[in-house]
């Protein structure tokens, strides 16, 4: 009798895929919790637990099915802690005769499963996840061999090919993007919903993953989790979604509040990218609920997240396929400084920092203006090695993962790609993140001040930033303004500030 063996990565959690729409006895799946996972980097504690308690409760539903189904937990004795390894012990140990998986969404795993599937002795094959909307080499093949991709362009391009938000073959509404009106700070005007939590006791997998002395950081109430863990409690965040964030979702997307972790975010990017929902799920949703409810959600709230859905994630999707592995590698400014320890603690003296960082290792999440526009950009002023951040961002987010996580991090908030996502470095001073937050209100350093005592260090900075790299950004004309101000500076004051810049990048751990 002929078995196969299919394997399901901890990121291909999709209960709706054709594999698993016929019971048959003669297939095998198999997930499994290895080392090899916990060690290419440190990851925060909520992730590993998220990730494995995402895994059983899948395994659990196939069994439930009819499905046969191997698990390999982390601690069983015979757990090998590689997949090729485990998947050797497998086809040898219940007479595999063939075997399959799913797309890798990671270049190393894809790597690992092609290499392994080369050596085999067996038949393989392989199978799309059924997640993205589009292919791995989509993005590629629409921009062909221009050296930057712009995703506004792609974003338009998804709009027309899935008849999304579209009437007519043009855009509801009469404009592409609302993205102007979608960059307001919180005005008290909404009354901010509470988040819909769940609550889950994970203290066994806890106690393992200790007992197995793997390394993590992070904190977690591990007998109260709160991230969901299968397409229903999923479904079920999305449509508390619908009903109570999205109507302010567009207009204080970018806002931050540092007594508010999420305010009118989804929070779906976990069980989204676990795959435990699927993209059009989520966008076929949000349309109906605004076409429903037009009198209190806006044309605005919706685009704004497909915008981010359709838009933002695929595109980063298809620049991972179209430019790894060489992407990891990218360096443009050659930084190389090293990120200061309070990246793993939050004890520092700014406050916007403190509080973002503070939330990511005691939430696992923060929202993009929280990444991008506080701790990425951050991290550039100072010229950290993108490696570091890389590795940073990696861990620390429940919802890292390399295809989304690098193309944002490495591209478009260190801009260590030179541009291929990105026009320009998404730079700022304190006024920016004055202007969307409240967290300057409460700081040790004066958010006005460039030079001097307690002058906020983004300032300094960031004209720092501006004035070593005139030659690269003189002449781009999105940053044309910035240098008429830096020519226009007195000599004097911009000497004091460079010097101001120097001062803390001698010594960031004391920020």
């Amino acid at each position: 009798m002929s078995t196969t063996l299919r394997l399901i990565l901890g990121d291909q959690l999709n209960l709706r895929h054709s594999w698993l729409k016929k019971i048959e006895d003669d297939i095998v799946y198999v997930l499994m919790e290895v080392g090899q996972e916990q060690e290419y980097v440190k990851h925060h504690i909520q992730k590993i637990l998220g990730f494995f308690a995402a895994m059983r409760n899948f395994a659990h539903q196939l069994e439930k099915k009819g499905h046969r189904v191997i698990y390999i937990k982390l601690d069983d004795k015979k757990n090998q802690h590689s997949f090729t390894s485990n998947l050797d012990f497998l086809i040898k140990a219940i007479s595999i005769t063939h075997f399959e998986y799913q797309l890798p969404d990671e270049y190393r795993l894809d790597q690992q499963l092609r290499e392994y599937c080369q050596n085999l002795t067996i038949s393989h094959g392989v199978a799309d996840t059924e997640h993205f909307l589009t292919q791995r080499n989509t993005l590629a093949e629409h921009f062909g061999d221009r050296k930057s991709y712009l995703m506004e362009n792609f974003y338009r391009y998804m709009r027309k090919r899935f008849s999304i938000l579209m009437v007519a073959g043009k855009p509801v509404g009469g404009q592409w993007n609302f993205d102007a009106d979608n960059r307001n700070k919180y005005d008290g005007k909404s009354p901010i919903p509470h988040r819909l939590n769940f609550d889950h006791d994970l203290t066994s997998i806890k106690k393992m993953v200790d007992d197995m002395n793997v390394k993590y950081f992070g904190e977690v109430d591990a007998a109260h989790f709160p991230w969901p863990l299968a397409e229903k409690e999923a479904l079920k965040l999305l449509s508390y979604f619908c009903e109570h964030l999205l109507p302010d979702f567009g207009t204080y997307e970018d806002a931050m509040l540092q007594d508010q972790i999420s305010l009118f975010h989804s929070r779906l990017s976990f069980a989204l990218n676990t795959k435990m929902i699927t993209p059009m799920q989520v966008i076929q949703q949000v349309i109906a609920a605004w076409e429903a409810h037009k009198e209190r959600i806006s044309l605005q709230q919706v685009e704004g997240f497909v915008r981010q859905v359709i838009g933002w994630r695929e595109f980063m999707r298809g620049v991972y396929w179209a430019k790894m592995p060489g992407f990891g590698e990218l360096n443009f400014f050659n930084n190389g400084r090293k990120l200061p320890e309070w990246f793993w603690t939050a004890e520092t003296k700014m406050n916007c920092l403190a509080k973002c960082i503070g939330q990511s290792l005691e939430h696992a999440w923060a929202h993009h203006i929280q990444r991008l526009m506080v701790i990425g950009n951050f991290a550039l002023l100072m010229g950290s090695d993108p490696d570091e951040v890389d590795a940073w961002y990696l861990g620390v987010y429940i919802d890292a993962i390399q295809w989304v996580e690098i193309t944002n991090t490495r591209g478009m908030s260190q801009f260590a790609d030179g541009g291929i996502i990105a026009s320009k470095p998404y730079i700022s001073s304190a006024a920016y993140i004055n202007r969307m937050s409240d967290y300057c209100k409460h700081c040790h350093y004066d958010f006005k001040k460039k030079h001097g005592e307690r002058a906020c260090p983004y300032n300094s900075l960031y004209w720092h930033f501006i004035d070593i790299h005139r030659d690269r950004f003189y002449k781009n004309p999105r940053m044309s303004m910035v240098y008429k101000n830096l020519d226009r500076m007195d000599k004097d004051e911009l000497e004091k500030t460079l010097n101001q810049a120097r001062k803390y990048l001698d010594n960031p751990d004391s920020l």
